[in-house]
């Protein structure tokens, strides 16, 4: 469990990204930071493994203050999965993915084999293991950055937009990826995205943020769509349009669910009597 108490952070320029933030993260479950550019959200996960240091306030992971352990150790018990996968470009695929686990003393010929099992487990071919990045696809790149994440086994994976770069049939094709690994690992999983729909579809607790990390509301994706906290938080996840503003519609035939733009999304089924 990750929690964040009273937690502020300023920079020198006088910017406060995050003000008296409070959450409990909890353990083995996907949470989702949502908001619009600039609202403290990376800011917040970055705090987490200590990339950015906190001004004020304690955070915590199972009761203990990370403040209390060496930066460098913290960050490399933590797996961390940013946009643009960050590979290193002289590395290989098998290199990139066994790098913490070389740096924590794992013989080199273990991590490597380690590196194609985890290939194997995000969905890519072992056989492209001495690829280097610039040889993958950008779908590809980001499997290697999942796969780097995971490859000293953490409890914590820390996620910043990582499928921000990709087209969206890439993009889709990687979140269904992630519920996967996410259903067989049972990791703490902290995401950070603004795409409300990502949230939702990945979020068993998603975040809604406004500026300064000031929370909206805090809740499951059903919670948020079926009692948005305020005006602002309906709005944010669009209950008032688009896809999310069904309505009902009798044809010849039955009735059809309609969305805000005026598209067939489905029909309505009676159950049938057991």
């Amino acid at each position: 469990m990750i929690e964040f108490r009273s937690v502020t952070k300023e920079f020198p320029d006088g910017t406060r990204a995050v003000g008296d933030f409070d959450l409990v993260i909890p353990s083995r479950k996907t949470t989702v930071f949502v908001g619009s550019s600039g609202c403290g959200k990376t800011t917040l996960l970055r705090m987490i493994n200590r990339m950015v240091e906190p001004t004020a306030g304690v955070i915590e992971i199972d009761g203990d203050s990370i403040l209390d352990e060496d930066a460098v150790g913290l960050r490399r018990r933590i797996g961390y999965v940013m946009q643009n996968s960050g590979l290193m470009p002289h590395f290989t695929v098998a290199e990139n993915i066994a790098t913490v686990p070389v740096l924590q003393g794992t013989k080199r010929k273990v991590a490597r084999e380690r590196a194609l099992e985890l290939m194997a487990t995000v969905g890519l071919d072992p056989a492209m293991a001495d690829r280097y990045p610039s040889q993958l696809s950008g779908g590809q790149q980001q499997r290697v950055g999942v796969a780097r994440g995971l490859a000293a086994d953490p409890n914590i994976l820390l996620m910043d937009e990582p499928f921000g770069a990709v087209d969206p049939i890439v993009r889709a094709d990687l979140q269904q990826e992630l519920i996967r690994l996410q259903r067989e690992l049972g990791k703490t999983v902290v995401f950070v995205t603004h795409d409300i729909d990502e949230a939702f579809l990945l979020g068993d607790q998603v975040v809604i943020l406004q500026k300064g990390a000031q929370i909206a509301q805090v809740g499951s994706p059903s919670e948020i769509l079926e009692n948005p906290a305020d005006d602002f938080v309906a709005s944010f996840i669009g209950v008032d349009k688009g896809k999310r503003a069904l309505r009902l519609k009798k044809t010849d035939h039955g009735t059809v669910v309609i969305d805000g733009d005026g598209r067939t999304q489905g029909a309505l089924v009676e159950e049938s009597s057991p």
